[in-house]
């Protein structure tokens, strides 16, 4: 248990068993596969931690699984289990470069074709690349260095929220809260 909630680490090789385990035991029964996500820890030999958040729709229970790897070793695919997971795969090797072995469309998902590098990973450089978008003047798709126009933008940080005690529009129900402090003070 981590913060109330269940949670479950194994290795790569104990995956599939785990996993089919847990959706098809009749004291588990995790019908559903929520998510799968990717977290980074450069410092680490397996840097990446991929995480599995499965439902028991039945029993009302939610665990969560993790796993380690490295940017080389691929992690067997739970498509066979849950077929939603080769899209969260495809994600999760999209954006952190995680590869899944038996997935039946490991290709990227979310990022252009041709796109170099990985950008959830905590090494993926914030400038320095192209961006691609339709110039509507030309028709067609053209590729410019990333320019950051408002680099040394001024923030003050205050929040136009605090300090309100009536937000626009609930003037009518501050009154109301006003008025039954008063009866009851």
């Amino acid at each position: 248990m981590e913060k109330g909630e269940l949670v479950v680490r194994t290795t790569q090789d104990q995956l599939l068993p785990l996993m089919t385990f847990l959706r098809d035991d009749p004291k588990c029964r995790f019908e559903q596969m929520m998510d799968l996500c990717g977290v980074d820890y450069p410092s680490r030999a397996e840097r990446f931690d991929v995480v599995y958040n499965l439902l028991s729709v039945t029993l009302n229970q939610r665990i969560r699984v993790i796993i380690t790897t490295d940017e080389v070793a691929p992690v067997a695919s739970v498509s066979g289990l849950w077929p939603c997971a080769c899209w969260w795969e495809r994600e999760c090797y999209d954006l952190f470069g995680v590869q899944f072995s038996g997935n039946p469309d490991m290709r990227r998902i979310l990022t252009d074709d041709g796109f170099e590098g990985y950008p959830l990973r905590k090494d993926f450089p914030l400038t320095g690349y192209e961006e691609v978008r339709y110039d509507v003047a030309s028709r067609q798709v053209v590729k410019e260095p990333v320019s950051l126009a408002q680099d040394f933008r001024n923030f003050d940080f205050v929040s136009p929220w605090e300090g309100m005690l009536t937000l626009p529009g609930d003037e009518k129900a501050h009154e109301v809260r006003q008025h039954i402090r008063r009866s009851r003070g």
